[in-house]
This record gives structure tokens, C-alpha cells and sequence, in this order.
């Protein structure tokens, strides 16, 4: 079902739009849409086009009146032989015979036709009604699609500036780790080969970063489209969000509520009914039809005529009415009628098919948008704790590199494995949201209201990452969650002095596990 903004409504998203101008929520987004997109404007058009198509079909119904007027004038002259009895009493004389004519007249007159009976124009008129009908449910159905289309354009983007975040981040943390690779390595603490895979590692992410700018403005670009303007300042997830699940958790209610809701499923019903119609059409061509025709009419003409020297006046006035039934029988039209019932039979069985193809897109698409929003909740969950579980890996990786347990290139690893976790948590928590919409779309059921409801959980600013200097923390993202620090981790941190200071014992017991070893030649494979 669509959305319908009465003034009240309207005034008041206009004003909330307003308001966020500098915030960039989906509130502002769908209501710039609903104003420019030019899909539902088409689609808007249309449905006028039939609804026009009904006072057509009507007209066929009602009287048909007319008036004319002609104004005619004409001049001749003529000459011949002709006989003529001759003056002397008896016999017959030829002689040459000359006339001429300057007449002029005006017919006027009022007709009116009406269709007393033509079973055709009756089935027209419904055939009309239930196309304006379906494409009212297609109206319906290109306001159901702009929301959907709205919210997965900015959640595109949402997805698109937590990528190009998550990656700036990355390179940052990889340049770093370049540049510790070359200190030890100037040093003699490392071999040359940890900054080379250091700066390996480093190059590719650059290039992934240009990447995930190009993706960023192909989104950005996506959104404009729809709405018209671009968007700026996105507001993304709050880092407590928290999905829920969809009401009812039945799967079979969903296909039901689409069945018997979704308006693309209505749009085909009404397009087989009109299909039928068009049937009756077809078939009324073997019907006699019965119509009745009055007019009224005056004619009057002026003017003379000659012959052989001789004028003589034309003038004369004709007025009064006409009145006529008319019945028309088909008796034989060459097989065009029956050709016509066969065309109108196959369309209707087409249009059944399509119907039919509909329905069942819709029901796959419902269950679909079903389990893609339940598996969305485990999915939110199980990505947070890879999210939580990739931090931790990743220091104690930092710790190990230290204690000469692990190598850079273990660093290097566990670094891409938590900032590839930061994307795919953000993304799977954008695509649960997207998804519930989509769950509605398909169940006929979606409203502007759930407009609003997505744009309460907008309340992060997600472009903040984006402004990040070079020395920013590349754990912590807008949107994302920090691992929480264990008691013991707290009172241990707690009654250190500083952070090199917990980690100094571990170093002296290494080297004094590594003494027979020199400084400046440490055994393979140590850092």
C-alpha cells in the first residue's frame, strides 16, 4: 500500500526536513524524492492517463450532439440546341437555347445521435474502470518502491563511507607498521623481508582505498539520482543499536499479508479483469446495435436563373425536423470478429500468465525478505563478537611481535582480518534494516511511518570517520562497538606505571632466553 500525505503530514515532514537540512537523515532524503524522483512522477502520470481513459469510454454512452452551418453560392450558363413547336402551327423547329443561374444558399442545422443499445460501449466502460484501477495499484506500488529504493541508496552510502573509513584506517595502521619495520630493520631487529611484506601489504591497501573512494561517489551519485540533490552529512546507526525482530515471526502470515496486499498482485488481478472485458468487447461485434438520430435543419436558397433573355427567381425555404431509428445487423464481416475474440482470448490468457508470474515472485520475494531479516539478527551478533574476538587477536598479535612469539606478517594478518570485520559488521547491520523494509514492501504493508521509524535510529554522525587525522585510533569507528575491558585487564593497567612498563618483564625474559644469539645477527625467523 502506499503512503498518502495529507497537507497536515506533509507541512510537518517538510518542516522536520528542514530542520535536518544540515544532517542529512532519511527523512530528507524520501521527502526530496517524493518531490522529484522521476519514476513516481511517471508513474503518476500514467494513472491520470486512465483515469481520463474512463470519461472516454463513458462519452460512448451519452448523447452526441452537433451543430453545422454551410453557406453556398454558384454561378453557371449554358447553351444548346433544342426543339421547340414552330409558329406556324405546325411542325417542328430547332433553335440554338442559352440559360443561366447566380443562386446562392444556407443549410443550417442541429443533430443529435444517442446509442440506444451497443453492448461493446458497456464493456468498454468497465474495461476502462478496472484499468484506471490497476494502474492506481501501480501508483501504490511506485510509492512502496520509493521507500525501499530511498533507504537502500542510503544505506548505500552509509555502507560505502564505513568501507572508505574502515580503509583509511587500515592504511594508517599499515603505515605504521612500515614504518616499525623499517626502524627495526635499520636497527638489526628485523629481517628485510618483514618491510617488505609491510610495505606490500601497505601499497595494496592504498589502492583499496581509491577503490573504496570511487565506490563512495557511485553511491552518493546513486542517492542524487532519486532524490535530486545530493545529500550531505549522513547520519548512520547508533553503536548500541539493536535489531529486532519482525512482527509476527511467522513466515506463512507474511505470505499471506503479500498475497493478499501487495500491490503489484492487485495491479495484475485488475489488468486480468480488464482483460476480460476486452473478451465482451470482441465478442459484442456479432450483436446488433440499436441507435436513434433527430436533427433540425432549415435550408433556404436566393437568386435567379435565365433562359433565352428571360430571368426568373430561385427562391425557396425548407425548415423542419428529422427523426430516425437505426438498427444494424452483422451478418458478415469477412472473419473479423471472430479473429478479434481470438486476439482478445489470447492477450486474457497472457495477462493470467503474468498474473500468475507476479504472484509467485511476490511470495518468494516475501519469504526471501523473511529469513534474509531473521538470519540478520544472528547474523548482527555473531559479526560483533568476530568484530570483539579480531581486536583481541589483533593485540595479542602486537604483544607477541614484541615478545618475538609472532612476526609482522602475523601483525600485518590480524589487522586485515579486524578491519575487514568493522565492514562486514557495519554492513550487516545496514542490510538488517534495509531488509525489514523490504519484508514490508513485499507485504503490502509498508507506510511512511516506517520511514520515521528507520530515521529515529539515525543519530551517529558516520562521515566523522572520514575526518580522521593520520594519528587517529584505528580501532575505534562511529557506529562500530569497543571490546570491553576485563576487570582483571583494568586493575592490572591500574597499578602499571605506563603501557611500556607491563610490557618490559617479557622482553628482559626474552633476551634472556635468546642470549647465546648476538644483537646484530638474530637467529631466522626472529623479529
Amino acid at each position: 500500500m502506499t503512503f498518502r500525505l495529507s497537507p497536515i503530514h506533509l507541512g510537518l515532514l517538510l518542516a522536520l526536513g528542514c530542520a535536518s537540512a544540515q544532517a542529512g537523515d532519511l527523512v530528507q532524503a524520501y521527502d526530496l524524492a517524493r518531490q522529484s524522483d522521476p519514476q513516481l512522477a511517471g508513474s503518476e502520470a500514467n494513472k491520470r492517463a486512465q483515469e481520463a481513459g474512463i470519461g472516454i469510454s463513458r462519452s460512448a454512452l451519452l448523447p452526441q450532439i452537433s451543430a453545422t452551418g454551410t453557406l453556398t453560392k454558384s454561378n453557371g450558363s449554358s447553351s444548346s440546341i433544342t426543339s421547340f413547336p414552330c409558329s406556324t402551327g405546325s411542325g417542328v423547329c430547332f433553335g440554338p437555347n442559352s440559360g443561366s443561374s447566380d443562386i446562392k444558399s444556407r443549410n443550417e442545422s442541429v443533430g443529435l445521435q444517442q446509442s440506444v443499445f451497443n453492448y461493446a460501449n458497456y464493456t468498454q466502460l468497465k474495461s476502462s474502470r478496472s484499468r484506471a484501477r490497476e494502474f492506481d495499484a501501480l501508483y501504490d506500488n511506485a510509492g512502496d518502491a520509493l521507500i525501499t529504493r530511498v533507504a537502500q541508496a542510503y544505506f548505500n552510502v552509509l555502507s560505502a563511507i564505513q568501507d572508505l573509513a574502515s580503509s583509511r584506517a587500515q592504511e594508517r595502521a599499515l603505515k605504521r607498521q612500515l614504518d616499525q619495520a623499517n626502524v627495526r630493520l635499520q636497527v638489526g631487529l628485523a629481517p628485510i623481508t618483514d618491510a617488505q611484506e609491510a610495505k606490500a601489504q601497505y601499497d595494496i591497501a592504498r589502492a583499496a582505498t581509491i577503490g573504496f573512494e570511487t565506490a563512495l561517489s557511485d553511491a552518493r551519485e546513486a542517492l542524487t539520482e532519486i532524490t535530486g540533490q545530493p545529500i550531505e552529512h549522513i547520519k548512520g546507526l547508533a553503536p548500541d543499536f539493536t535489531p529486532s525482530a519482525p512482527s509476527p515471526v511467522d513466515v506463512d502470515a507474511w505470505v499471506k499479508m503479500a498475497v493478499e496486499q501487495n500491490p503489484q498482485i492487485r495491479a495484475q488481478q485488475l489488468a486480468l479483469d480488464a482483460a476480460n472485458h476486452d473478451v465482451d468487447t470482441a465478442r459484442a461485434g456479432h450483436l446488433p446495435t440499436l441507435s436513434f438520430n433527430a436533427s433540425y435543419g432549415e435550408f433556404t436558397q436566393w437568386g435567379q436563373f435565365g433562359s433565352n433573355g428571360f430571368d426568373f427567381p430561385a427562391t425557396s425555404t425548407n425548415h423542419g425536423p428529422t427523426y430516425s431509428l437505426v438498427l444494424q445487423v452483422p451478418i458478415f464481416s469477412g472473419f473479423a470478429v471472430s479473429s478479434r475474440v481470438r486476439q482478445a482470448l489470447a492477450t486474457r490468457d497472457a495477462v493470467a500468465d503474468s498474473l500468475e508470474q507476479t504472484r509467485r515472485s511476490i511470495i518468494r520475494q516475501a519469504r526471501n525478505s523473511f529469513h534474509a531479516t531473521m538470519a540478520g539478527l544472528t547474523e548482527i551478533e555473531a559479526r560483533k563478537q568476530a568484530l570483539l574476538s579480531a581486536q583481541t587477536a589483533l593485540e595479542a598479535t602486537q604483544t607477541g611481535l614484541e615478545v618475538g612469539t609472532r612476526t609482522i606478517v602475523d601483525v600485518l594478518i590480524s589487522e586485515q582480518t579486524l578491519f575487514s570485520a568493522q565492514r562486514d559488521y557495519a554492513r550487516a547491520r545496514n542490510n538488517f534494516v534495509v531488509n525489514g523494509l523490504l519484508l514490508k514492501q513485499a507485504s503490502g504493508s509498508i507506510q511512511g511511518s516506517d520511514v520515521t521509524a528507520v530515521n529515529a535510529l539515525l543519530v551517529s554522525d558516520a562521515e566523522a570517520a572520514l575526518d580522521q587525522s593520520a594519528d587517529a585510533s584505528d580501532i575505534a569507528m562511529p557506529g562500530l562497538p569497543i571490546r570491553p575491558v576485563k576487570a582483571a585487564e583494568s586493575d592490572k593497567s591500574a597499578g602499571s606505571d605506563s603501557a611500556e612498563g607491563t610490557k618490559a618483564p617479557p622482553r628482559k625474559k626474552h633476551k634472556k632466553k635468546k642470549k647465546p644469539a648476538t644483537p646484530d645477527t638474530p637467529p631466522a625467523g626472529a623479529p
